[in-house]
């Protein structure tokens, strides 16, 4: 795809201000939050909403996987039926997400924003009042639909605030609030677990899920879409529509772009969804000392989102993929080959495998907005990220099937499959650093 606005559309001033030059100025350079005081108010909002929305997304999410266990014993269910609880959220997910991203083009993105919140905050108390295997399956399904749209829509209305010099490092910082809502969620199941019995404990976990509707009520009043991306959409001729993203150029972007998901994904939610399994059943660890274990994996993360969002802007978007597709592969054959025993050893690995599986991640809010023109830039990304969620989802099962004979342990290694795909994919994109958004 073009990489060059056509000439005939000069820039409006509320470009100028939005999407700042490479060569703004020394002020860009200098200064570790440079890229958070060029946002400017408005963009600050919408960042701090973004922030919020996908920390309580992630929050809402590992509220079954830290549960897992205790789901398992209330119904009574085998590894396979428990892997199939993220299957169905990630492939839920993958509608939500791209239905979103339409909504995002056509009625605005702080609008579509507050829908998946919503939405993924009501059937998340919901999956806490399931009385039967069946029922949770379909909650958690319908959670996925607000899951999924929540991040893309979130990215881009924050991309479109940011300066092309720091967009990957500005998207990165709204990455790493995946890792701050995986932590709470962590300190909330200790907690929840230690006081209340298994059989309630999980019940309990899936209700604290209301908290995201205190952030709607904010954003209702406090944020709002970046105005040069108001004025494009209201003078394109091109609305957001699944066809648009598969005409001309842009259908080998959405390929490619979706496999790239697909594969990153696909590791990070095998991970995700078994580690927390693996530390109980196979390496023996209780409640608290799973959650002091977890502890390591996420504060990885969080420095893994941070670094890698400067690394973006610093390597470009397509070496820093590589460069932490190569690194998380080689950190899960080692974590889950750890010898019985060696518990220390499993906890300190902790963090570099939760640093290069969240480093890979930080790229993809700066990559998949500039891959896309504004008009469509809600539809494509919502698509490819959730597409790659969905089609990523057959990991997590698989893993859960395979851990019946492999054990959770062996069956990990399978995650690292994922991120040799995304190392591919990455041979059919173009590298978009420092682009302007049209």
């Amino acid at each position: 795809m073009s990489t060059t606005p056509p000439p005939s559309r000069a820039p409006s001033t509320a470009t100028a201000t939005t999407t700042r030059s490479p060569a703004a100025g020394p002020a860009d350079e200098n200064g570790a939050l440079d890229w958070l005081r060029a946002l400017g108010p408005r963009g600050r909002r919408a960042f701090a909403g973004a922030f919020g929305g996908y920390a309580l997304d992630s929050y809402d999410y590992f509220t079954l996987p830290l549960s897992m266990v205790a789901l398992a014993a209330y119904f009574g269910l085998d590894s396979g039926q428990s892997g199939l609880f993220t299957t169905v959220t990630l492939a839920a997910s993958a509608i939500g997400g791209a239905l979103a991203g339409v909504l995002a083009d056509r009625i605005g993105r702080v609008r579509a924003l507050m829908i998946t919140v919503i939405t993924y905050a009501v059937f998340t108390v919901a999956c806490g009042f399931a009385p039967t295997y069946g029922t949770l399956l379909v909650f958690r399904a319908l959670q996925g639909l607000g899951f999924g749209g929540e991040w893309a829509v979130g990215a881009i209305l924050v991309a479109e605030y940011a300066s092309a010099r720091h967009r990957g490092r500005t998207l990165g910082a709204v990455q790493s609030s995946w890792a701050v809502g995986w932590g709470l969620a962590a300190v909330v199941y200790t907690l929840v677990f230690s006081v209340f019995r298994d059989d309630v404990a999980w019940r309990v976990m899936f209700w604290t899920g209301a908290l995201p509707a205190l952030l709607v009520v904010w954003m209702r009043r406090r944020v709002q879409d970046a105005p040069a991306a108001v004025a494009a959409r209201e003078h394109s001729g091109e609305k957001g529509s699944f066809p648009a993203i598969f005409r001309g150029s842009l259908l080998r972007t959405t390929v490619f772009a979706g496999l790239l998901s697909t594969g990153v994904q696909g590791g990070y939610y095998t991970l995700a969804t078994w580690v927390p399994t693996y530390l109980k059943t196979e390496r023996g660890l209780s409640v608290v000392n799973t959650g002091g274990y977890l502890t390591f994996l996420i504060s990885g993360a969080f420095l893994g989102y941070l670094t890698g969002g400067h690394l973006t802007d610093r390597l470009g978007r397509r070496r820093n993929i590589w460069l932490f597709a190569l690194l998380s592969a080689v950190c899960i054959l080692a974590y889950a080959n750890i010898p019985g025993g060696a518990d220390t050893l499993l906890l300190v690995l902790g963090f570099p495998l939760g640093f290069c599986m969240s480093a890979i991640f930080s790229g993809f809010g700066s990559f998949l907005s500039e891959l896309y023109p504004t008009a469509v830039r809600g539809t494509g990304q919502g698509f490819t990220y959730n597409t790659g969620r969905a089609v990523g989802a057959v990991f997590p099962t698989t893993v859960g099937f395979l851990a019946d004979s492999w054990g959770v342990g062996g069956a990990l290694v399978f995650g690292a499959v994922g991120y040799g795909l995304a190392a591919l994919a990455l041979l059919g994109l173009p590298e978009t650093r420092g682009k302007e958004l049209e």
